[in-house]
């Protein structure tokens, strides 16, 4: 028995190709390049011979119509599906991942080495499969991923993944599709008719008495005391947990008015941020200024975000402030409470807060009752005068 190979020839170049089959010497014919066996698996081999031959012509036609180069190899590969028209999806999330470290974030970046071993245990679990090619790839295959993402034990626990987490993976999923497109390795985006379903949640702040609470509570633990003033801190500067915790001197600077300014830019978009100093902000970074811990220059003595997040629970339940607290809740707090409520335009906002869009911030702002109540008083005063500035009585 021997093996079977093709063997492609272009300007003297050559390239072979495995057929992955065997047939016996004694009736093997080297002018037809077919065995002479008259047997069912004899004309079974000859019937695959023949498309194997028509398939290589196929190919040559190909890349000849598509104006490319055509040689042995590149027939060889466009035959095995090794070439551009054959990427496969985990090709296209390795391109990415490979191509993307310096231009995403480290934490973004490592959502999709995430995302990836899902796809990785979704095709072998499901599909029973190692890879796919990028061509296969079917409306019906989201619809199936985001199914096994519900339904399958996450990477962490044996608990499945809530709906926000799903769809933030279809979200990155998406992305890479469309990636493939620019890359000109999909001809049609699988996920065209897909929309993406995310539930909005409450985005918890401090009301302003709260606030008040959080700031004048007599707390016995140091541990809390930290959290709590760095929690402050950013409830009256909106900047984020990354941002806090890489502030240092040179951040603060002299402003337009001679007051104390934040300059910084956001470690998520690299968007730069200009804040004025509040006072009770001003306070805490006075308080801290010879804390014996800080070192490079930083500000402030910054736990670990989970830390901080354990302990803002832990002291909002000891004020019987029942809110479902995170660091994250400082910015709501500062576009919300500290803002906005106080007639500070959206727009002047946004900035501080280093949104690129107006409709980011839309998001973190809250319209509260007591403002409803303050603006619409001052309306009801403006039209129960006259022209003359002589107030209006209703008649009953």
């Amino acid at each position: 028995m021997a093996p079977i190979y093709a063997r492609v020839t272009i300007d003297g170049k050559r390239a072979e190709i495995s057929l992955q089959r065997q047939v016996s010497v004694t009736y093997w014919d080297t002018k037809s390049k077919k065995t002479t066996s008259r047997t069912p698996d004899g004309k079974a081999l000859n019937t695959y011979l023949d498309q194997v031959y028509a398939k290589l012509l196929l190919c040559h036609k190909q890349l000849s119509s598509d104006f490319e180069l055509v040689t042995a190899k590149s027939i060889k590969a466009r035959f095995i599906g090794q070439d551009e028209t054959h990427k496969t999806l985990l090709d296209l999330v390795a391109y990415h991942n490979q191509n993307m470290k310096g231009v995403l974030k480290p934490g973004t970046l490592k959502n999709y080495y995430t995302m990836e071993n899902y796809i990785k245990r979704f095709l072998v679990q499901k599909k029973r499969t190692n890879d796919i090619f990028l061509k296969h790839l079917k409306y019906s295959f989201i619809i199936d991923f985001e199914q096994y993402l519900r339904k399958g034990p996450s990477l962490q626990n044996s608990n499945p993944l809530n709906n926000n987490g799903v769809m933030k993976h279809l979200e990155r999923l998406r992305k890479l599709m469309n990636f493939a497109m620019d890359l000109e390795w999909l001809e049609k985006n699988p996920f065209a008719r897909y929309k993406l379903k995310f539930n909005r949640h409450k985005k918890e702040f401090l009301s302003k008495e709260e606030l008040k609470i959080f700031e004048e509570a007599q707390l016995d633990d140091k541990g809390y005391e930290t959290v709590r003033d760095i929690f402050v801190f950013a409830c009256y500067t909106g900047l984020s947990y990354s941002d806090v915790r890489q502030l240092n001197e040179n951040n603060i600077v002299r402003g337009i008015d001679g007051d104390y300014w934040i300059f910084t830019q956001r470690q998520k978009n690299e968007q730069p941020v200009k804040i004025p100093l509040l006072d009770r902000a001003l306070y805490i970074l006075d308080k801290y200024k010879t804390y014996p811990e800080l070192n490079n220059g930083k500000l402030l003595p910054v736990y670990s975000n989970q830390k901080i997040n354990v302990y803002l629970k832990e002291i909002a339940a000891s004020l019987y402030i029942y809110k479902h607290l995170t660091f994250h809740s400082a910015r709501h707090t500062f576009a919300t409470t500290v803002t906005l409520s106080n007639g500070v335009p959206i727009e002047t906002a946004s900035k501080m807060l280093g949104h690129t869009k107006i409709s980011t911030t839309q998001v973190y702002a809250r319209v509260l009752e007591q403002k409803i109540s303050n603006d619409m008083g001052d309306l009801r005063s403006k039209l129960n005068r006259d022209n003359d500035g002589h107030k209006i009585t209703a008649v009953k």
